[in-house]
């Protein structure tokens, strides 16, 4: 069932959100495999409920996102809405994406891979975390390095400015 969520004020446009679902050992497409959306900000609420058809998709669903304009200029507000998605289906182990991003007029496009069930009772799902983007994320800063580098150390050296040698 879908719930209608009044637009918020940050995310009047929208973008659309496809899922594949497959095997990880066979790489079939996983028929009849059930894929709940959620906002990251309020992971209890289900905002819709999808099934995948016999080739392993869900049909494209509308969700919200921030203005385009958002992503034009580098300093503005976060240029994408981030939802939470729980895949189940019979005979593979629960998985749940947590960062799914979506833009304001395109297609995000989620394959998803499930692993099959070997006779285990237990809940063994699985997480996986798309972190945040370097601009908006929280990271340690870069560690400063030497204008001038040695040329005699092994490994790779990274230069402050492209280079284009003069021949190949």
């Amino acid at each position: 069932m879908s719930k209608l969520y009044a637009m918020q004020q940050d995310r009047p446009d929208t973008g659309r959100l496809l899922v594949n679902v497959s095997s990880m050992i066979s790489s079939r497409a996983v028929s009849g495999a059930t894929v709940q959306i959620t906002d990251s900000n309020e992971p209890e609420d289900v905002i819709d409920e999808l099934s995948t058809d016999s080739n392993g998709q869900t049909d494209t669903i509308d969700l919200p996102a921030p203005p385009l304009e958002y992503s034009l200029e580098p300093e503005a507000a976060q240029p994408y809405s981030v939802f939470n998605l729980r895949i189940t289906a019979p005979g593979f182990e629960p998985t749940v994406i947590s960062g799914a991003e979506i833009l304001s007029g395109q297609t995000a496009l989620q394959n998803i891979s499930l692993i099959p069930q070997f006779e285990t009772p237990n809940d063994n799902s699985v997480l996986y975390v798309i972190p945040p983007h370097t601009l908006y994320g929280d990271y340690p800063p870069k560690i400063p390095e030497s204008e001038v580098k040695d040329v005699s150390e092994t490994g790779e050296i990274v230069l402050s400015r492209v280079v284009i040698p003069s021949g190949v």
